[in-house]
């Protein structure tokens, strides 16, 4: 069953971006030979980082989005445990949280076409401005 993840690492800051697009090509093989797709490749530059992680304070982010089957996600995981330029990943799993949205959406788009927007005339008239004496005057200080 195929499923829709979000995998984001973090490549070690000395690594150049060539080996950068090296590193997420050799990902997308992995994941089109295990029968899945990627979706989108976002690359999000150089960050600091919370803590210190591997002796780095900062690092080259990449989120993928992917489609494949629990089997395919755990052979990119172990991937990029071994890699030695990935200091940090995180995949989680967006297919539940899409449909959760996709509701939401639905509901509301329901509760707007039920409701009809009111008519303007029944608004309160505007309370009328002050006199202009009242505002000439100048405030009084207290001792």
């Amino acid at each position: 069953m195929s499923r829709v993840y979000e995998v984001m690492f973090i490549v070690r800051p000395d690594v150049t971006e060539e080996d950068t697009d090296k590193l997420i090509a050799g990902f997308s093989t992995t994941i089109a030979s295990g029968g899945g797709t990627v979706k989108t490749v976002e690359k999000m530059g150089r960050r600091k980082l919370a803590y210190m992680v591997r002796k780095f304070n900062d690092g080259n982010y990449v989120l993928l989005t992917i489609e494949a089957d629990g089997a395919g996600v755990l052979e990119l995981e172990r991937r990029l445990r071994v890699t030695e330029p990935v200091i940090k990943f995180i995949t989680v799993r967006i297919d539940e949280e899409e449909k959760r949205l996709a509701k939401v959406k639905a509901l509301r788009g329901v509760r707007r076409s039920k409701t009809s927007p009111e008519p303007a005339a029944a608004a309160a008239p505007a309370p009328a401005p002050a006199p202009a004496a009242e505002a000439a005057e100048p405030a009084q200080a207290v001792v």
